[in-house]
């Protein structure tokens, strides 16, 4: 199992997130996971830079790590074209650590370009055609395409890197499993859940990676934990079908004030015990999961990953798959425990200044 970190573009600028970045490869972690948004869920989150950005800093501030963009919805935003032609730049750049994820959106980050905003049905259908063209274009040569959603005049794409990334696809239901399964070389998901990875599986998924994230708080309490939870990330509370249709950050602050606080982080992990994180981490693994990524809500990354470092590590030695595994997530605290703390602490520096 490999271990991950979120950079939350909802929450940090880009300067910030690429401290954090730095700061997590240096606490050992085998990828990080950056977010694609246009706009934060909440307006107390305050930020959303352009992750594509953002991924191509990191190619040059980190040196092991893969990075997965979780995820990018090519079908409205986005051409498919467009997001062909930024994941090949990013994958020549990282050298092979890049993982692209698909998924079919939010109404928040694809109504601004006045398009519309199709039922889900539909949007899995230009999800699916939009895969298709991504992977046409890869195989390089001109293509031209007329399809149902999309059409191509003659593009090709000049820059092809030497690896081509994954393509890992987000999923929830059944129909989604199934696309998944059939288009992507992978699942990405939220839940923990066997019964998710096995439909995934039967539709044609077996063997293929599965991305899991998780919801955290590190605090020095459970309680103070839980209040920036609810502070920071109150769209944790929020049913899953209003996450895609829910237009502005000022609605979905609405929809969390209808939550009360411990409804609404009753899925996140809380406080400073490192086994209730290993534990959580354990769920995904038994569920079939064999990378989970840890989001780390709200301001407290630097202690958090300095946690990570001194006390989840050797917990989480206990679960972890194979020497392999425990191998690339060793910290090497006493070589590298300089550079760590200084780049937390230029990244808390910047936060300060904005």
């Amino acid at each position: 199992m490999k271990i991950g970190y979120t950079l939350s573009s909802e929450e940090f600028s880009a300067p910030e997130l690429l401290r954090y970045a730095a700061g997590a490869e240096e606490a050992g972690f085998d990828f990080v996971g950056i977010s694609d948004h246009f706009a934060p869920w909440t307006e107390t989150q305050g930020n959303s830079p352009f992750s594509w950005t953002v991924i191509g800093a990191l190619s040059q501030v980190t040196e092991r790590m893969e990075v997965f963009v979780e995820v990018v919805c090519p079908i409205m935003r986005y051409h498919p074209a467009i997001v062909a032609q930024a994941a090949a730049t990013s994958a020549s750049l990282l050298e092979g650590r890049f993982v692209l994820g698909l998924g079919t959106g939010e109404l928040l980050n694809e109504h601004i370009v006045g398009r519309g905003w199709p039922r889900v049905g539909v949007r899995r259908e230009m999800l699916s055609e939009a895969i298709d063209i991504i992977r046409k274009l890869w195989r390089g040569g001109m293509v031209s395409h007329n399809g149902q959603y999309f059409q191509l005049d003659d593009a090709k794409i000049y820059s092809l890197p030497r690896e081509l990334p994954k393509i890992v696809v987000s999923a929830f239901g059944p129909k989604a499993l199934a696309l998944a399964a059939s288009k992507g070389d992978g699942l990405v998901s939220l839940m923990p859940d066997r019964k998710v990875i096995e439909q995934f599986d039967e539709q044609g998924g077996a063997g293929k990676p599965k991305y899991g994230q998780m919801h955290v708080c590190y605090a020095h309490d459970e309680d103070e934990a839980r209040q920036t939870a609810y502070k920071y990330w109150p769209v944790a509370g929020v049913a899953r079908p209003l996450m895609s249709e829910l237009r502005l950050p000022s609605y979905f602050q609405e929809a969390a004030e209808t939550i009360d606080e411990q409804t609404a982080t009753k899925s996140v992990v809380l406080g400073p015990d490192p086994r209730t994180y290993v534990e959580q981490i354990r769920k995904f693994r038994e569920a079939g999961y064999d990378h989970v990524y840890m989001h780390q809500i709200g301001p407290n990354q630097r202690e958090f990953l300095e946690f990570c470092r001194r006390e989840l590590r050797p917990e989480l030695e206990s679960v972890l798959a194979n020497g392999e595994q425990a191998e690339s997530w060793a910290w090497r605290a006493e070589e590298r425990q300089l550079l760590f703390r200084e780049s937390l602490d230029e990244a808390d520096r910047d936060g300060e200044a904005n």
